[in-house]
């Protein structure tokens, strides 16, 4: 018997044919609005996240009654020697050698806040001595900011390896989110190290290479100051430091590090353990004088008074405390101020001030980079655009041109108060970032300070006009390169409208 075959007519089958095809062609044209659509959804988001990023720091916070009625200059000075005593670290390759010595003879507790960490070379040594720290049972509480986090602590073994030891806790401030663009800017500049109960470092230095050691390569100067107290107790500025960090810490915008280790990264920490635990004995072999007790009151010098200056720790637009209380305390000079900043920038506001400060005191002077010397592009390019404000604010300019760019954060006041941390002249530090400074009332540290500082004058052109300068005996001032200039004026496009945020 035969099968029957089944029949289609001529109309059933174009049919089908033609419905195949307009599906066919249908998908196609939903593919091809995804890949249509996908640039446009990448476009709003980076609008979202520009827009939620910039708007909320356009309107800058102004200085509270409550600021201003709390300022009063005698809070700054003290009548006699305190048990704390101060000491200025003004050389990278010291400030790694006291860093290193610090955490290798703490006993119970080590604290390290900072804005970027590294894992180069010198990032590694200060690894290794936290690491050793905690093996001999110390608390080791580590302060990361969320940018470094992102960039360099998150998914590196070296961390994770420190992380993985049961009395070291590892807390970022404010991570990056960029389902939360409105929290991007406020950043952790704070840079401090404390051990124990009496000695403390604080200033401008971050954890890497470009200001610890005396590693070949670039390099910036900066300051840090030791504070050592004699006594058992707690000093008042360590009371207050301390004070500090326990509230950043425990901040809801501080979140604990993730420590659970991937099962393909077990093997690559376990590996930077070893390389850790090498790096130490390496260091105590090759610079014993690191691991030596040493007089610390000998090589201190007396105080008779240190007070820190903070600004708000939200991550937020902030009150400009630490820029408002330093020009106060400037406006009181009888004689002569001198400040030393890397960059800065400044709106009507804040000029105002600096204005204010010119005309109460006989001799201000101001030290920053030169334009060719800056290492901030954007410093550079805002000096270079508004340094005719700035002189007309009545201070002395001095352009440090040395060659290597200059991060100090300093000023001298008269012949007894001082400080050093970690606030940069701009509008970041005044109203986005955290920022300390620790004000110092000692003739001997001021003295010390100058001449530190007069090191960094010796190599600066006197500016005289918008572009006129005196130059000193054998100095030759640097010409700005070609590849400079041109990402200055790439930079001067969007800089004038975003300058707020710098």
């Amino acid at each position: 018997m035969q099968k029957r075959q089944k029949k289609y007519s001529v109309p059933k089958v174009l049919n089908k044919v033609c419905n195949f095809n307009q599906n066919y062609y249908k998908q196609g044209s939903i593919k091809q609005k995804m890949k249509k659509l996908i640039p446009i959804l990448l476009i709003v988001l980076m609008v979202y996240i520009i827009i939620g990023a910039v708007f909320p720091f356009i309107n800058q916070p102004v200085i509270s009654k409550e600021t201003k009625y709390s300022i009063y200059k005698s809070q700054y000075t003290g009548d006699g020697i305190t048990s704390e005593r101060a000491y200025i670290l003004s050389d990278n390759g010291e400030a790694l050698e006291e860093r290193i010595r610090m955490i290798a003879q703490a006993e119970k507790r080590i604290i390290l806040s900072t804005f970027e960490f590294r894992t180069d070379e010198s990032g590694k040594k200060i690894l290794a001595a936290l690491l050793s720290a905690a093996e001999r049972g110390v608390q080791i509480q580590l302060l990361v900011d969320g940018v470094s986090e992102f960039t360099n602590v998150k998914g590196n073994e070296y961390f994770y390896a420190l992380s993985d030891l049961q009395n070291t806790e590892i807390r970022i401030y404010n991570p990056v989110s960029l389902l939360r663009p409105w929290s991007l800017m406020g950043r952790l500049h704070d840079k401090y190290l404390i051990a124990d109960d009496n000695l403390y470092i604080l200033g401008g230095r971050n954890t890497y290479d470009y200001f610890l050691g005396n590693q070949e390569g670039y390099k910036n100067y900066d300051w840090d100051v030791l504070v050592y107290n004699k006594e058992t107790v707690q000093g008042e500025s360590m009371k207050q430091l301390l004070a500090y960090f326990t509230g950043i810490w425990n901040l809801p915008e501080c979140k604990k590090f993730n420590n659970n280790i991937k099962i393909w990264k077990k093997d690559s920490v376990k590996q930077a353990t070893e390389e850790l635990i090498t790096i130490y004995k390496n260091m105590q072999q090759e610079y014993p004088e690191w691991f030596q007790t040493i007089d610390y009151y000998g090589k201190t010098e007396p105080v008779n008074n240190i007070q820190l200056i903070s600004n708000p720790t939200t991550p937020y637009a902030k009150e400009p405390i630490v820029f408002y209380k330093i020009t106060q305390l400037m406006q009181n000079a009888k004689e002569e101020v001198i400040f030393h900043t890397p960059y800065i920038i400044c709106n009507d506001w804040m000029l105002g001030e600096i204005t204010k400060v010119s005309k109460a005191v006989p001799k201000v002077t101001m030290l920053t980079n030169s334009v060719a010397n800056n290492g901030n592009p954007f410093g550079a390019m805002d000096y270079q655009n508004n340094k005719g404000k700035i002189l007309d604010t009545g201070i002395q300019i001095l352009e440090y041109d040395g060659g290597i760019s200059y991060h100090g954060k300093c000023f001298v006041i008269d012949h007894n108060l001082s400080a050093i941390g970690s606030f940069n002249w701009d509008m970041r530090s005044t109203y986005i970032d955290t920022e300390l400074m620790l004000v110092i009332d000692s003739e001997a540290i001021n003295k010390n300070l100058r001449e530190a500082m007069g090191v960094y004058e010796e190599k600066s052109l006197i500016v005289t006009g918008k572009d006129d300068y005196i130059i000193p005996d054998g100095m030759v001032p640097q010409k700005i390169s070609a590849k400079r200039e041109n990402r200055i004026r790439i930079l001067k496009i969007f800089g004038k409208a975003f300058r707020f945020l710098m």
